[in-house]
């Protein structure tokens, strides 16, 4: 590797970590803005859903989409990734979109092994994961454009989970049982 490959590499491993470090303070921030709401207003996520997304409810004034609890008391949703369906378990902890490897190559998205270098840490432990950019994901009428990205394996992720990349682009509240998204 050049001297000038080893600077762009160490430069862009920092603009990632940066971002990274950015996401989760955001998610914290989140979690604590949520928890002040009210009673029972924290999102608590599982890695495994246990029924069918919520259903989602848009307002003609604005781009609103308000999602119910499902059953087992989270937030799932179906999305369009780049156009196709792709179900999610909201997740305000996840710093990024994080896909399972069986749905990314479903979406036409194939990390090389080189790819996955993203070190995560997940309630399933340590693994790594590919960075990549997704064109567009839509949740009823929002739609959030050229959104970053993390493919796991699948043995490392049971859901795909909609986390910060997402959701800081668009406002969120937590309220009664349901969570309301606008743009």
């Amino acid at each position: 590797m050049s001297c000038l490959a080893a600077i762009r590499y160490q430069s862009a491993m920092l603009r990632l970590m940066i971002i990274a470090v950015v996401f989760m303070v955001s998610a914290v921030l989140t979690v604590r803005h949520l928890e002040n709401v009210g009673p029972g207003s924290t999102v608590a996520l599982s890695s495994a859903p246990t029924s069918a997304p919520a259903p989602v409810s848009s307002s003609a004034s604005a781009r609103n989409v308000v999602l119910t609890k499902a059953r087992n008391g989270h937030f799932q949703v179906e999305a369009r990734v780049d156009g196709r369906r792709v179900e999610f378990l909201v997740d305000t902890g996840a710093s990024h979109i994080a896909l399972r490897e069986s749905e990314a190559n479903r979406l036409g998205i194939y990390p090389r092994p080189s790819d996955y270098t993203v070190r995560v840490s997940t309630a399933n432990g340590v693994t790594k994961a590919a960075l990549v950019q997704l064109r567009s994901v839509e949740v009823g009428d929002i739609v959030v454009r050229d959104v970053s990205a993390i493919v796991h394996p699948d043995e490392g992720l049971s859901v795909n989970l909609l986390g910060m990349t997402f959701l800081s682009r668009v406002r969120f509240a937590h309220e009664r049982g349901k969570l309301m998204l606008e743009q």
